[in-house]
C-alpha cells in the first residue's frame, strides 16, 4: 500500500505541474516569438533503509522548443522576422544581455528601440536610440536608415545586435533566451532578417489541447490510486484487528 501511495501522490503532483506548462503554453499561442516549453519527468527511487520497491515521478526541468514558428506579413517597418536560429539581443530587466526572436519593435518617446518594453542592443553592445526620424528602414543584416523630418538624405544610425545559437539556449522565468554557460554570444553576421513580417509562436494549440485532456485523465487515475490505497489500508488494518 505505501509503494502504491508514493506513486499516486508524486504522479498527481507531476500532473499538476505539467499542466501549469501546458497552460502557459496555450497563454502565449498568439505571443510573437514565444518557444514552446516541453514537459518531462523520470522515475526516481525514494531513498532509505530496505527493498528498493518505492519509486515516484519527479518531474525534471523543462526543456524549450526552439523550432520555427510561423511567418505572418504585416507590412509594418518596425516588425522583423529573422532566419533560422537567428535571435535579437536585448537588456532583460536585471540589465544583462538576453535574447529572443520576438520581432515587434517599437520606438518609446526617447528614442529607444525595444521589444516587449526590453532594449534591444546595438552592434556594440549598448542599448540602440535613435533621434527624430520622418521614415525608418531595416536593412536585412539589421542596419537602420532613417531618413530625416521633412526629408533628406538616408543616415545610418545602428545597427541590431543579431546572434545566433543551436541547442545551447535556455529560456528563464522571464521567457528570454540566455547561453546555457551563461556566457554572451557573438554577432553572427550569417544572420539576417526580413522588415514587415513577424514570427509567430512555435506553440501548436491542438497539440496542447490534447496534452491538457491527457494530462487531466492521468491526474483522475492517480486519485482513484490514493483511493484504492486508503482501502487497501483499511482492510489490512480490519485483518490485524481480526474484524470482518
Amino acid at each position: 500500500m505505501e509503494r502504491l501511495i508514493y506513486t499516486a501522490v508524486s504522479g498527481a503532483e507531476l500532473n499538476n505541474k505539467a499542466l501549469q506548462v501546458v497552460a502557459n503554453n496555450l497563454a502565449n499561442v498568439n505571443t510573437a516569438g514565444f518557444r514552446a516549453d516541453l514537459e518531462q519527468a523520470q522515475s526516481m527511487m525514494v531513498g532509505g533503509d530496505g527493498f528498493r520497491t518505492r519509486y515516484q515521478a519527479q518531474l525534471t526541468p523543462a526543456v524549450t522548443s526552439l523550432a520555427q514558428g510561423p511567418m505572418m506579413d504585416t507590412g509594418r517597418k518596425l516588425d522583423v522576422a529573422l532566419s533560422e536560429s537567428g535571435y535579437l539581443a536585448v537588456l532583460d530587466g536585471n540589465g544583462n544581455e538576453a535574447y529572443t526572436r520576438a520581432g515587434n519593435l517599437q520606438v518609446d518617446g526617447d528614442g529607444f528601440l525595444r521589444v516587449n518594453g526590453l532594449q534591444v542592443l546595438g552592434e556594440g553592445g549598448g542599448p540602440i536610440q535613435l533621434p527624430q526620424f520622418g521614415d525608418i528602414d531595416i536593412s536585412p543584416d539589421g542596419t537602420i536608415n532613417l531618413t530625416p523630418v521633412g526629408g533628406g538624405l538616408i543616415a545610418q544610425e545602428a545597427q541590431i545586435k543579431l546572434v545566433s545559437a543551436n541547442n545551447n539556449l535556455v529560456k528563464g522565468r522571464d521567457g528570454l533566451l540566455r547561453d546555457s554557460n551563461g556566457q554572451q554570444l557573438n554577432r553572427d553576421e550569417a544572420v539576417t532578417l526580413v522588415s514587415g513580417k513577424l514570427e509567430g509562436s512555435n506553440v501548436n494549440a491542438v497539440e496542447q489541447m490534447v496534452k491538457t485532456m491527457n494530462i487531466s485523465r492521468q491526474f483522475e487515475m492517480n486519485i482513484k490510486m490514493m483511493k484504492v490505497a486508503e482501502d487497501l489500508a483499511s482492510s489490512g488494518d480490519r485483518l490485524i484487528r481480526g474484524e470482518a
